[in-house]
């Protein structure tokens, strides 16, 4: 049916194509006879139809017409309503034969978002909102992905729970606020504007210098950075997009200044020399979270960036150092022969007899000539290698701390893998090589750029983690679900260590500390090193002035060219998103957030570090709660990596893939030859036919029906809950073409009364796999294969009956089947809404401008007294159903006895 733009204001979206039109006014719109049509204008008008439906707005297609005033053709006046835009209302053309994930998808979030049902503010105009008339708040916040990402299924869990409990909890009548966000990831996207730089121009980042190369990077983040948002607006998610942040705006940026001369000034950030994790290739320390572990069984030679030549990894070198003033010599061994130029000291075990002999003496360095003590400390193993250990406190945490423990010396300034070569024939020439052999190691790589991590020592600002984490244990009213990682997250923060936060790069958030030089002749600095900090370069100036009690004009400031941790800004997101530390009406309302929901993989750098500057910076825990899911694994148990070729991409999962296409994204990504033939046979055996199109709703409905601690996913199972997806088309289908008559209307209202009182409990108790699985079989099992299967044989077999008994059957299978579409929102909300507004013109009472998002969640308190039957009339039902199923040997006492029990439908 055509309606005009006046009717429909709150649905329209974008233009669609152009069609004619033919229109009446009020007054004849009834009256005439419908115009005839040739077979030709027929098959003309339905082509259209169908090249219409992939331009829907909502339940809607939009129609422009070419007229610029459309004339009634009964009477030739004008039509007063505007003539330019009219819209086809979707739900009322014919029902389609089968479920189509892209038709049901296509057009529903435009008109979501359009409308602002995702906004709290839309809160008061909801029937939702008369359950809550209190105004309870909700609010959570994404875990912001990089903006120069990609969905992986990770996300899609993530987006799929904290969606479904968003949803809920809008339709039960709170004011829900889920904000979006994007983090800039200092390192990834400064590493992918280099590359395109070098790759487009030729022109590494020096060449255009720190201001230039950053206008690049803006220029980048606004063609490409809005990627991920259209991503998340394709998995559904109900985002107030009002309220996207990107932690490089303008007032996010005015909160990690804040944050950081906050901390400053509380003594909990200082500048310290200590070992961080570097990569040469990228120049910068970076976090623990982007250093992979690489396993590694034996010799492997690997490419490094920055060497045209591959080196060997997995080997350990046994060579050995003499002693000082006695024949003998003490044979080491190590995995890294290049740092020799680095050792200090030899470890041994106190307690390793080979060695007892040897505590307090030394040996001599056969390169450097100095003397390296023989001491003996606990912590070396005393069955790895020799048992003794080289000591290189610039390259080794262990050394590190040994080097602390014994007063050593700290040797820099030899690069590595250039050495290695020389160091290894220096050693054979002076007849000190004792051997090689394979060895099984662990070697740390950067996620970003591939390089092999070294630990080097560096000046560096830290974040003194100890006090806040104890804040952080002792309080007792955060409440992390599944209880049994509290345990883990006390251990882990009783034993924190202080977190580096200065990372070398361009892009990000510049240190706002400032050195300073002080121009008096008689000033002599104990410090090494004068710094000072501020919001403002004035301001830092006017706080050196006063530390260091002198003139404005005998001080220079430089600013600290270091950027913060990208995890620093990420750690303020719960308050920083609403405007803090302005007082804003956001924050007082929504601050601290009801909930966290993320992976548990992010427990410590990401959940930790937000409950600590959470806590020290607004003295309120950041959450209330917080929900961890485990990792996605593939249907065999295995972690999910590019190597292995078990990657899925979400949105490949949602619209379907060919399996020539699968093997393309391997070959477009960085993967060795060897692990790229790996992954493309892995694909071809896990997805032979590529992955079909199953839509939103399934993945979704998939995800959110796994155990959060638990999460081995197929592609079949995906697929599973796309055919229920059908089921429920079909019911519906069935439901708007019938006119039921049945004796088990009490049965199917108990069944429902049971199924909302369980999904009550489930979504109480953030078991959303419980959810899902009582709601898929009420609808397959008691729904479908019972309710519908008695109505079935009674349209067959002709029967009749009185009309007010029609009447009340057809209210009650559709008032299940609307209660159950409600139910299934939050998990499903392209197809529930697709349905629900199919079935409003055969009965519903909604305002048809309206959306299921935000009706009221079915209740049983609600249901109890008007649905839920007498215990007796619902056992005497149950035991006749059971017994027509043949499920016990009691004789069924119903009146479909013939035409149920004698065909065996059951």
């Amino acid at each position: 049916s055509l309606v005009p733009r006046t009717m429909w204001r709150s649905r329209c979206g974008s233009l669609g194509v152009t069609a004619g039109f033919t229109g009446r006014c009020r007054r004849h719109s009834g009256t005439s006879s419908p115009p005839t049509r040739t077979r030709a204008e027929k098959d003309r008008r339905r082509r259209e139809r169908e090249e219409l439906i992939f331009n829907r707005v909502g339940g809607h297609l939009s129609i422009t017409v070419n007229h610029p005033r459309a004339q009634c053709d009964k009477c030739a006046c004008f039509l007063l309503f505007e003539p330019l835009l009219y819209l086809l209302d979707t739900t009322s053309v014919p029902f389609p034969q089968s479920y189509s994930p892209e038709y049901v998808e296509s057009g529903w979030y435009q008109w979501w978002e359009k409308e602002g049902f995702f906004t709290p503010e839309y809160h008061v105009r909801t029937i939702a909102s008369f359950i809550n008339p209190e105004g309870r708040t909700f609010s959570l916040c994404i875990p912001p992905p990089n903006v120069t990402g990609t969905l992986h299924l990770g996300h899609a869990l993530t987006v799929a729970i904290q969606d479904s409990l968003a949803r809920w909890r809008r339709m039960l009548g709170c004011k829900v606020l889920w904000v979006p966000g994007c983090d800039h990831a200092g390192i990834a996207t400064q590493s992918v504007v280099e590359r395109r730089l070098l790759r487009e121009h030729g022109k590494h980042r020096q060449d255009y210098g720190r201001e230039e190369f950053l206008r690049e990077v803006w220029k980048w983040k606004n063609e490409k950075g809005d990627e991920i948002y259209h991503q998340l607006r394709k998995l559904g998610a109900s985002l107030d997009w009002s309220r996207a942040c990107f932690t490089m705006d303008e007032g996010f940026s005015r909160a990690v200044t804040e944050a950081f001369v906050r901390l400053c000034d509380s003594g909990l950030i200082y500048r310290s020399e200590a070992l961080v994790n570097w990569s040469c290739a990228l120049g910068s320390a970076i976090s623990d979270v982007e250093v992979e572990m690489k396993q590694l069984t034996g010799r492997t030679l690997l490419s490094v960036p920055g060497y045209e030549k591959r080196i060997e990894f997995g080997t350990m070198v046994t060579f050995a150092y003499p002693l000082e003033g006695v024949e003998g010599e003490v044979s080491v061994s190590t995995t890294r022969p290049e740092t020799i130029l680095g050792d200090v000291a030899i470890a041994v075990h106190p307690e390793d007899p080979r060695y007892k002999d040897l505590h307090g003496r030394a040996c001599r360095h056969p390169f450097t000539e100095r003397l390296l003590p023989i001491i003996a400390d606990a912590l070396v193993d005393k069955e790895l290698g020799t048992g003794a250990v080289k000591v290189t406190p610039a390259h080794d945490h262990t050394d590190f701390l040994l080097s602390q423990r014994h007063s050593l010396p700290h040797l820099t300034g030899v690069r590595r893998f250039d050495a290695r070569e020389r160091v290894m024939e220096a050693l054979m020439e002076k007849k000190m090589f004792r051997g090689r052999r394979d060895h099984p190691m662990s070697l740390p790589v950067c996620s970003r750029s591939g390089d092999v991590i070294e630990p080097l020592l560096r000046k560096q600002w830290f974040v003194r983690c100890g006090e806040m984490a104890g804040k952080a244990v002792d309080d007792g009213e955060l409440e992390i679900i599944p209880s049994f990682y509290t345990k883990t997250w006390r251990n882990w923060l009783s034993n924190i260590s202080d977190w580096c936060i200065s990372r070398q790069l361009w892009w990000g958030h510049q240190i706002p500390a400032y050195r300073v030089s002080v121009s008096l002749a008689a000033f002599c600095p104990l410090e090494e090193e004068l710094w000072t900090w501020g919001r403002t370069e004035e301001e830092a100036r006017q706080r050196a002035v006063t530390k260091f009690k002198t003139l404005p004009s005998d001080i220079t400031l430089s600013q600290d060219t270091d950027v913060l941790d990208t995890w620093f800004s990420s750690g303020l997101f719960p308050f920083a998103m609403l405007g803090w530390p302005r007082k804003t009406p956001d924050l007082a309302q929504f601050y601290p957030n009801t909930i966290l929901e993320t992976g548990s993989d992010l427990i410590f750098f990401w959940v930790a570090r937000m409950v600590m500057l959470g806590t020290e910076l607004t003295g309120q825990l950041p959450f209330k709660q917080v929900l961890l899911h485990s990792l996605v694994r593939d249907k065999h148990g295995r972690k999910m990596s590019k190597s292995l070729g078990n990657v899925i991409d979400p949105l490949d999962v949602i619209s379907g893939v060919s399996l020539e296409r699968l093997q393309e994204k391997v070959k477009e990504g960085n993967l060795d030859p060897r692990e790229t033939t790996v992954a493309m046979e892995a694909q071809r055996k896990d997805f032979p036919k590529g992955i079909p199109e199953c839509g939103a709703d399934a993945m979704r409905f998939a995800l959110c029906s796994h155990k959060i601690h638990d999460i081995n996913l197929s592609v079949s199972q995906v697929l599973s809950c796309r055919h229920f997806c059908n089921k429920m088309w079909q019911t519906v289908k069935f439901t708007l073409g019938i006119s039921p008559l049945s004796s088990i209307d009490r049965w199917i209202c108990s069944q429902l009364y049971s199924t909302v009182l369980q999904c009550e409990r489930g979504f109480e108790n953030y078991e959303l796999h419980s959810v899902t699985s009582t709601l898929q079989s009420f609808w397959v099992h008691s729904l479908c294969d019972v309710y519908l299967e008695c109505v079935k044989p009674v349209l067959a077999a002709g029967n009749g009956a009185e009309d007010g008994e029609v009447q009340r059957a057809r209210q009650i299978l559709f008032h299940c089947v609307s209660v159950s579409l409600a139910l299934l929102s939050p998990f499903m909300p392209y197809l529930t809404e697709e349905l629900w507004q199919r079935l409003q013109p055969h009965g519903g009472t909604a305002d048809p401008s309206t959306s299921l998002c935000v009706q009221g969640y079915p209740q049983s308190s609600q249901l109890e007294e008007a649905e839920f039957p007498l215990v007796q009339e619902v056992a005497r039902v149950t035991r006749s159903l059971r017994a027509q199923c043949h499920m016990t040997r009691e004789r069924p006492d119903c009146e479909f006895k013939s035409e149920c029990c004698e065909k065996k439908k059951y």
